[in-house]
């Protein structure tokens, strides 16, 4: 397998990604015990808590969701430094490009690279400033080659086609990447790879940890989100619609779906409240901590991590929780069955628990005792206590409340920025301080030495800057995406000349690489090679799917009738959308995958007339070179790499399995797995 020494292989890649994932996961929460966390009653008086307990998801199965800062932006970065170590240089793809039969004679100046948007743009405005004032140079900016891959990869899950590539590059047109994005953004594609991010963000899934919606209220609440994403419904629509749905039955109305992924059972119906409302906090207002606030008062728990934290009360998280406290969200009979939202209850949110997932709700005396059961929580709103007119739903007041609220905006741009940058503007996303987010207005009055006392964001005026122009747009996501991807800074390169320092993250100064989802890795092998895998769901019939992009869930997926395409799926950690989010890093399982899987063995060694390799066999040389890297790497090979390549095939008796071990190393280079 003489051709394996032209190509560096994943693998290093990879184990560094799990390195990643493993000191993560070492690295104790500063402050915390690593068994323990103080949690109080409503007074504020002490309890102690377990960390797995499920009211307190920052402690639990989910931590890792909410670790972030300096020490994981490093790990980041030294990971893109040992992929982008491995590529092969930018130059030499551009000059095996230029001498190809492919190009295009005389591109104007001599490249066709230098295409970057640069008319106003608040990303770039406030970015490069911000660059220098810190006196930081920017990476390079992408190479067309480069940039056509991450950027359809990013807005549609596959990898371009080689047509794709080809006539991109050869582009002379100085707009050709605004118009390459507008035609991914208005592709079948972005539907499909969006449906998917969403799916994942409002964590659809037939079964969590507390019920289930079963497989037909996935299907539902799947292709509700792919007929909103498909129909342009803007986004803050899509969240009233979620917050506020009634209706009989989850099967066919798939936002319920939302709502009853919030029920909790095996205690009273304030823990069902808490934990829908908990929800709608996290997903449409980033901020999590409303989960521990309804737990106990903040000060004295989340002193070192939000100032808005200490300062509010677990009465006032009450007042959130109270307006789910009108719905019932109800599953009847036997069997498969679905759930059913109607706002039908007649009494507010009440304190008269002891039992359950949460400590008792109730009027505490200076010992901790409860001395008074009967007390109602009227619905306020939780950041200016604003409340529902008489009559007026409760549900459809918040859901109004929230979408009118700027945090709403400045939430939800960060979450879509964190997927094209690999970190938010405010990290972990989910953690928003309200109370340290106006640069005209930086936080001064800190209760404590350990309370953060600084501005939250990395650049705030950049996040309010983008979310007003959501606002603008009327909460359009495409043109959200669009403002992102056509920004200077999205289109820097992740290789950097000279010393980098991990710090300069925060800057978006170079762009992080990503290791590509499951669902992306299996499309982009069918793809490539020629020959498409069929996809089902257990009890999901008839349907089937030609790519794992539009499979509706993670859960019970085979293809072509054996779970074999779902072990390669699972090993690259696209989660359950419960308790296992998905991730990006690596494992030894893996690179084994990739090096011994049938997914990857029946490609590289089909016969079938159809298929990419038996296609490139008809083919002299160094065109059958050219035609493995464009399809799978989406570039030419460099001088060096043709050569070691043309060598190896030169021995007519062993030229169709040099073919063959070529083709398989592609799929092993980094170029492949992750997106740079």
């Amino acid at each position: 397998m003489a051709t394996l020494r032209i190509v560096s292989t994943c693998g290093a890649a990879l184990l560094a990604a799990a390195g990643f994932m493993i000191s993560r996961a070492q690295d104790p929460v500063a402050g915390t015990s690593p068994d323990v966390v103080s949690s109080s009653s409503a007074d504020g008086s002490a309890d102690q808590l377990s960390v797995s307990d499920p009211s307190c998801t920052y402690f639990g199965a989910n931590r890792e969701k909410f670790v972030g800062g300096p020490q994981r932006w490093a790990e980041r970065t030294k990971l893109t430094a040992d992929v982008t170590g491995q590529l092969a240089p930018a130059a030499e793809v551009m000059t095996a490009f230029a001498t190809s039969t492919a190009a295009m004679p005389s591109a104007p100046g001599g490249s066709r690279t230098d295409t970057l948007q640069h008319g106003p743009n608040n990303i770039d405005k406030y970015l490069f400033q911000a660059m220098t004032d810190a006196h930081v140079a920017p990476a390079p900016p992408t190479t067309d080659f480069e940039f056509v891959r991450r950027v359809t990869l990013d807005l549609t899950g596959r990898i371009p086609t080689p047509d794709a590539v080809t006539s991109f590059v050869n582009d002379a047109s100085f707009d050709k990447r605004a118009k390459l994005i507008d035609s991914l953004i208005a592709s079948p594609e972005w539907v499909d790879k969006w449906t998917i991010w969403f799916g994942d963000f409002f964590q659809n899934n037939s079964r969590n940890t507390q019920i289930q919606r079963y497989i037909q209220g996935v299907v539902a609440f799947n292709d509700y989100i792919r007929n909103s994403l498909t129909s342009g419904k803007p986004y803050d629509q899509m969240a009233r619609d979620l917050i506020s749905a009634t209706g009989p039955t989850s099967f066919t109305q798939g936002e319920l779906n939302y709502i009853a992924g919030g029920v909790m059972g095996g205690g009273p119906v304030q823990d069902v409240f808490d934990l829908q409302a908990a929800n709608v906090a996290d997903t449409f207002l980033g901020i999590s901590h409303l989960n521990c606030l309804l737990c106990h008062n903040g000060r004295g728990h989340l002193d070192s991590l939000s100032l808005w934290g200490y300062y509010t009360t677990r009465q006032q998280a009450w007042g959130m929780a109270s307006f789910m406290s009108r719905t019932s969200t109800i599953q009847t009979g036997q069997g498969v069955q679905p759930w059913s939202l109607t706002n039908n209850r007649t009494v507010d949110y009440q304190l008269n628990t002891t039992t359950g997932n949460r400590p008792a709700r109730c009027t505490m005396d200076a010992n901790g005792r409860c001395v008074t059961t009967t007390q109602i929580v009227k619905p306020a709103y939780i950041t200016d206590g604003v409340s529902p007119a008489a009559g007026q739903d409760y549900r459809t007041f918040l859901g109004q409340k929230i979408t009118s609220d700027f945090q709403f905006a400045r939430a939800t741009v960060n979450y879509i920025w964190e997927y094209f940058f690999g970190m938010g503007i405010v990290s972990p996303s989910n953690q928003f301080d309200p109370m340290r987010l106006d640069p005209d207005h930086p936080p001064t009055d800190c209760p404590s030495p350990s309370s953060p006392c600084t501005l939250q964001p990395t650049n705030a005026r950049l996040l309010n800057a983008l979310a007003q122009d959501f606002i603008n747009s009327g909460y359009n996501l495409k043109s959200l995406m669009r403002e992102i991807v056509t920004s200077r800074a999205y289109q820097l390169s992740s290789r950097y000349d000279g010393t980098w320092d991990p710090n300069s993250q925060t800057l978006f100064a170079r762009h992080l690489v990503r290791r590509l989802w499951s669902e992306e890795l299996a499309d982009s092998i069918a793809q490539s090679s020629g020959i498409p895998t069929t996809y089902t769901n257990v009890n999901w019939n008839p349907t089937t799917v030609s790519w794992a992009m539009k499979l509706p869930e993670p859960l019970n997926t085979g293809g072509n009738g054996t779970a074999a395409s779902q072990v390669f799926l699972d090993a690259f950690l696209r989660g359950n959308r419960d308790d296992q989010e998905r991730r990006g890093e690596g494992s030894i399982s893996q690179a084994l995958d990739l090096m011994n899987d049938n997914f990857v063995m029946q490609r590289v060694n089909s016969t079938a007339a159809t298929s990419l390799i038996v296609k490139a066999l008809a083919m002299p040389n160094d065109q059958l070179v050219n035609t493995l890297f464009l399809n799978v790497l989406s570039r030419y090979p460099t001088s060096g790499e043709m050569s070691a390549a043309i060598q190896n095939l030169q021995t007519q008796a062993t030229r169709t399995q040099e073919a063959r071990y070529l083709y398989w190393s592609l799929y092993n280079k980094v170029d492949f797995v992750f997106n740079y």
